[in-house]
């Protein structure tokens, strides 16, 4: 199967007019084999309430029945589960969550997709690639800024991008390198599935892809790489005087300007070109602003993929490059984590404890560059008194004062704020 994947992105780096024929094909019984392993197997069930525990428990004659229905053309998705999730802000997220069935057979179709458009893709994208994540983002926009002569940013986030996908200008993007009916006519039956509401309802979405759909991700670079990408490189730079500079993660974006007159050019198109994709910007999360080094009292800071960046000066007093956890962000996992013990005070300790732990590691291994030291620390003396106050509620009587509290700590080796990246 990788050796079938690995001739689909040569082919599709050796020749970019390419349009790809037959994909259909390569879904095969094997192939679903090798593409169950990609697929969480504690994923949320959807709405056949049919468990990857389950679903493997007789894997190949599951597989085997759902090849069979794709190739006569008798498979349809089921329903899509809608699920909320609270954001930060206060508002709720919406998820759609696939059946297992339908997470297998979109795994294929993302794994193929991906070998294709993995040789389009610019390096300036970051979400949801292979060998691809956050903190890349974070490195190469920290040592671009750092280095280069660039002293405008347009920060940018677009308005509900998962709910507002075209499909009509989706299927034709994707029909630029594939020439395959079948395989685009299965795309088109998951971006049309039914979604089920939490009240019971169905819609019948119109635009949009769900977010929690395996597929979804790489659909969405397809759609922002020809949106913003493409644009950006082939249209915005040759208009640019100075230098320009462009990072995205998902649909979270960054532009940086050498000259204002640039800046703002791009700030103004940018809702334009948007609108012609059906798109429209975020206003409380677009922004121009001045972030330049050379200016000493210039406290602009902009976040991105949860890090504040700002200008500073080094103990040399000369301009320095500042990164630190963006405060909605570090607010927004003590509430988290408040929530979570709460959940979880009736653990026995050495799990809990274990636990604790290994969230901290987390928030450490991506929150942990250089610099940002200080909201490390504080962040861990929070989750320490958060964590204590909750021990302490386990029963009527106080049980824990800070000593014994932190030869608890000592006791399980609860580890302490680590710089996991030196960026």
């Amino acid at each position: 199967m990788q050796t079938t994947l690995l001739g689909l992105a040569n082919k599709a780096s050796c020749d970019k007019a390419h349009r790809f024929r037959n994909l259909f094909g390569l879904l095969t019984v094997g192939f679903l084999w090798w593409c169950w392993r990609f697929v969480n197997p504690r994923a949320a069930a959807g709405v056949d309430r049919l468990t990857a525990r389950a679903y493997g428990e007789n894997l190949l004659e599951n597989l085997a029945e759902l090849v069979g229905a794709v190739k006569a053309e008798s498979y349809r998705s089921k329903w899509i589960l809608r699920k909320y999730i609270p954001k930060p802000n206060g508002k709720l997220r919406p998820l759609g969550i696939p059946a297992i069935a339908d997470k297998v057979l979109q795994m294929a179709v993302a794994k193929i997709l991906e070998a294709i458009y993995e040789a389009d893709f610019l390096p300036c994208s970051y979400g949801y690639r292979p060998r691809r994540g956050a903190l890349d983002a974070v490195r190469d926009l920290s040592h671009t800024l750092h280095h280069g002569e660039y002293h405008y940013v347009v920060e940018a986030d677009i308005q509900g991008f998962f709910d507002h996908i075209s499909h009509e200008r989706l299927m034709v993007m994707l029909e630029e390198r594939i020439d395959d009916r079948p395989f685009l006519g299965l795309i088109r039956r998951w971006l049309k599935a039914g979604i089920l509401e939490t009240d019971g309802r169905i819609v019948r979405p119109e635009e949009g892809t769900p977010q929690g759909g395996v597929v979804s991700p790489v659909l969405a670079n397809v759609y922002l790489h020809t949106v913003l990408d493409k644009w950006h490189e082939e249209v915005v730079k040759a208009h640019c005087r100075g230098a320009a500079y462009f990072c995205r993660y998902a649909d979270d974006f960054v532009a940086a300007f050498q000259y204002e007159t640039d800046a703002r050019r791009f700030y103004e198109a940018l809702g334009k070109r948007l609108g012609k994709y059906g798109l429209s910007l975020a206003e409380d999360k677009t922004r121009l602003l001045d972030f330049s080094r050379n200016r000493r009292r210039n406290r602009e800071a902009f976040e991105f993929l949860g890090f504040e960046f700002r200008w500073g000066l080094s103990r040399r007093r000369k301009p320095i490059l500042k990164r630190r956890t963006a405060t909605k962000k570090y607010r927004a996992a003590l509430a988290s984590f408040t929530v979570w013990c709460r959940d979880n005070r009736q653990l026995p300790k050495r799990e809990l404890f274990a636990r604790f732990a290994a969230k901290l590691r987390g928030y450490y291994q991506y929150y942990g560059i250089r610099g940002n030291g200080k909201r490390l620390w504080n962040f861990f003396h929070q989750a320490k008194r958060i964590l204590l106050k909750t021990l302490n509620h386990r029963s009527q009587r106080r049980s824990y004062n800070w000593t014994g509290f932190a030869e608890l700590l000592e006791y399980f080796k609860v580890p302490l704020p680590k710089i996991c990246h030196i960026f």
